[in-house]
């Protein structure tokens, strides 16, 4: 596989910068010691240009090419997960209740080393913005960053994003023009009735029938309102009410998520939530409160783009080792900001076989590294030509 030669020869460093961002992780917006990790590395690297403090503790570091030219976007994410560790590793999160699950230490490192060797040999036009986020897996830090000015700031005209999957073959990269990763929206309704003595049914009003109900009927959102031809889901994962197994609840709550493609079905399911859970209040004599909240767009890669990137994919991972046409999953991700304002793409790199992301055993491969880094690389060099 044509690792970038210089890239190969500081594989062992950019190991050594990844377990220690693996032990050291931070969430959400708080990712400050890892900031000023990744700060010191930049600084090391000769990179001068490092603006601090984007969406609390992001940062976008500036480098100059040959001549002029356009400004290209490369991100990666940097926050862990609050779940515990299960790897054993001798370099296992020092800090109980968090854990990078998902890889993001990979994709900070991959993207240190591509600015190592961007910065070193420079043998592109124009400039690189290399984007250091926060917050990916709650908040939304892509949406923080966009909303402050990022991509008008550093006049950034195309985005690029990498992510891990294990069991995708290693080194190999898959991609899709249009949508690549779902919308994601959560409700949360509140059933309130009146509680009482359960040998006493008459004399309550019981949220739980309702909540039930209105569980069952939300499913018919997917299967009588849509298309099916047309990817949705629509999933309850809570319902809660009761105490106590003589005692009828006052209230009742059923939560779920989302997931849809396009903004006229995320209308629709919004539209229609609030339809059945009033209509079935009703037919229960209950009181319902419903909380709809939109989270992250769908995350819709650009044709021209992905042509751009898939093109030096092939010449990392060879002809066989590209997939352009990958289905588009119901997972979310906030880099879907950054493509709403500017053509991109984002791609995932296989890392072999191994636990899945957001497992208490996943870890990241190292040797996935110097891949992502020459991708980074070589996308820059063949987009911006000297």
């Amino acid at each position: 596989m044509p690792v970038v030669n210089r890239i190969a020869g500081y594989a062992e460093e950019m190991k050594t910068w990844r377990r220690w961002l693996h032990a050291h992780p931070e969430l959400k917006l708080d990712c400050h010691q890892t900031a000023a990790f990744v700060a010191a590395r930049l600084r090391d690297f000769g990179i001068d240009e490092i603006h601090e403090g984007w969406a609390r503790s992001g940062l976008v570091a500036i480098i100059e090419g040959q001549g002029d030219g356009p400004t290209i976007g490369l991100r990666a994410d940097m926050d862990a997960l609050p779940m515990r560790e299960d790897t054993g590793l001798d370099y296992a999160s020092e800090i109980e209740g968090r854990m990078h699950a998902c890889g993001h230490d990979g994709h900070t490192t991959m993207l240190l080393g591509a600015a190592r060797y961007l910065a070193e040999t420079r043998t592109f036009r124009g400039r690189v913005a290399l984007i250091f986020q926060p917050a990916e897996e709650d908040i939304g830090g892509a949406r923080i960053m966009v909303e402050e000015g990022l991509l008008d700031r550093f006049d950034i005209s195309e985005v690029y994003a990498l992510h891990n999957e294990p069991n995708l073959p290693f080194g190999t990269f898959s991609t899709t023009p249009g949508p690549i990763m779902a919308a994601v929206d959560t409700f949360r309704l509140h059933i309130r009735g009146k509680g009482g003595h359960g040998a006493f049914p008459h004399e309550t009003i019981d949220p739980i029938p309702p909540a039930l109900s209105i569980a069952q009927a939300l499913q018919t959102i997917v299967s009588r309102n849509h298309d099916p031809k047309e990817n949705l889901v629509v999933s309850v994962t809570m319902i809660q009410a009761g105490s106590a197994d003589n005692v009828i609840p006052d209230t009742a709550f059923v939560g779920g998520t989302v997931r849809t493609f396009t903004p006229e079905v995320r209308d629709m399911v919004e539209r229609r939530v609030s339809e059945i859970a009033a209509g079935q209040a009703a037919a229960f004599g209950v009181s319902v409160e419903v909380d709809y909240e939109r989270s992250y767009p769908a995350t819709v890669n650009h044709a021209p783009q992905v042509e751009k990137a898939a093109t030096v994919a092939r010449e990392i991972a060879g002809a066989a080792g590209v997939v352009v046409d990958r289905p588009a999953e119901m997972g979310a991700e906030d880099f879907s900001y950054m493509l709403e304002q500017r053509p991109g793409a984002y791609l995932f790199v296989g890392q072999g076989d191994g636990a899945g992301l957001h497992h208490p055993k996943y870890d990241f491969n190292d040797e996935v590294a110097p891949v992502g880094a020459s991708f980074f690389a070589r996308l820059v060099e063949t987009l911006q030509p000297v």
